[in-house]
């Protein structure tokens, strides 16, 4: 067998054994070698920091020795959330935190439906920029129904971690709360309508009368060439069947004529209901009992939000 194919150590004993004489040129060499080895994988506390690992703390000691128990040490980094690995991971912990507060709060007393708190929920785009995630609409979706949910809990008993969790995805202003401005009626019995439709604006004067209607002077056949823009104009008059009963005058500038006439339909939709109130369901249906319309313009699913 030759002695250059054994390791260090084995070569060294194997000599040792076959041949009385010392070999005094390789123990220095070998020893050395031992030394640094011994000296770069001791967990010795005592060695400098980045030369060698921490001492290792096995199971059974630290109280009976009187030491301090030290967290463990993790090779790798651990997740602060066990959603880390997901896709989506703040959605699915915010949808997870959501399910566990209606589980823990299932059983207080809710609301009729219907007098529950109106909110307005931050939008799926603003709910994407708070997470910075593509969240899809359906999967946002379940939360507004968590926080319906948690919302529906009667006021007087609703816990703080709930309140927390609501004003977390509210909006910074809520629509619902603002006083809606009552357009006045002057001396003359006439109520102004303002509206807007892309760059066209249009103010209307409404008062009672016999369904006449004047726009920048002229009648509504020369002011709008198309029927659709006619209609456009009168709608709310037309949708609570009140075309006999107020005259309108009107003033409308910029854009084209769609735009004016959709925006004249928002004007006189506001004056109309600064006469007759009870009329908002109606214009809400955007039809009366008498009266259905199979094209609504644009602009009234704008003034149904007033």
């Amino acid at each position: 067998m030759k002695v250059a194919w054994l390791p260090v150590g084995l070569r060294e004993g194997f000599r040792s054994a076959c041949t009385p004489r010392m070999t005094p040129s390789n123990l220095p060499v070998r020893r050395a070698v031992l030394s640094a080895s011994t000296k770069h994988f001791s967990t010795s506390t005592r060695l400098h920091a980045g030369i060698a690992a921490p001492e290792i703390k096995f199971g059974g000691r630290g109280e009976a020795d009187g030491e301090i128990e030290e967290p463990p040490f993790f090779a790798r980094l651990v997740p602060d959330s066990p959603s880390y690995f997901t896709a989506q991971p703040i959605f699915i912990d915010d949808l997870l935190a959501l399910q566990s507060l209606v589980r823990r709060f299932s059983a207080l007393p809710t609301v009729k439906p219907g007098e529950a708190p109106r909110v307005a929920w931050r939008s799926l785009v603003e709910y994407r920029n708070m997470v910075g995630e593509s969240v899809k609409a359906s999967k946002y979706h379940k939360i507004i129904e968590l926080l319906q949910r948690l919302n529906s809990i009667h006021p007087s008993l609703m816990p703080p971690e709930v309140k927390a969790a609501l004003n977390e995805y509210k909006k910074d202003i809520n629509p619902y709360q603002n006083d809606t401005k009552v357009i006045p009626i002057d001396s003359l019995g006439r109520a102004l309508g303002a509206g807007r439709r892309k760059s066209s604006t249009a103010r209307a004067w409404v008062v009672e009368g016999t369904g006449e209607v004047l726009i920048n002077g002229k009648t509504l056949a020369e002011a709008f060439g198309r029927i659709h823009d006619r209609e456009s104009a009168i709608w709310a008059l037309k949708a609570t069947d009140r075309m006999d009963k107020y005259n309108v005058w009107a003033l409308v500038s910029g854009g084209g004529t769609t735009g004016q006439a959709e925006a004249l339909t928002l004007a006189v939709g506001k004056a109309l209901l600064a006469h007759e109130p009870g009329l908002k369901p109606a214009l809400r249906r955007g039809k009366s009992s008498e009266l259905i319309c199979t094209s609504t313009p644009a602009s009234f699913y704008y003034l149904v939000q007033f």
